[in-house]
């Protein structure tokens, strides 16, 4: 699934989002609204994770959808 679909199935991702993410707030995921880079910055802010490694599991979780 590529970035505009997530974006557009954003509502209906968010518990799968919540699933992996677990410390990810509901206020965290509708900030993000499906927006690739807010969603790779709020995982560097709550995980403490590398720009690259955010990327990854963003990635990883929208081919995954």
């Amino acid at each position: 699934m590529n970035w505009d679909q997530v974006k557009g199935n954003w509502k209906q991702m968010t518990g799968q989002a919540r699933e992996q993410w677990g410390k990810l707030t509901d206020d965290d995921l509708q900030e993000a609204a499906g927006e690739r880079e807010q969603l790779i910055g709020k995982l560097q802010e709550k995980y403490g994770m590398a720009k690259e490694e955010a990327e990854r599991e963003v990635d990883d979780f929208a081919s995954r959808m």
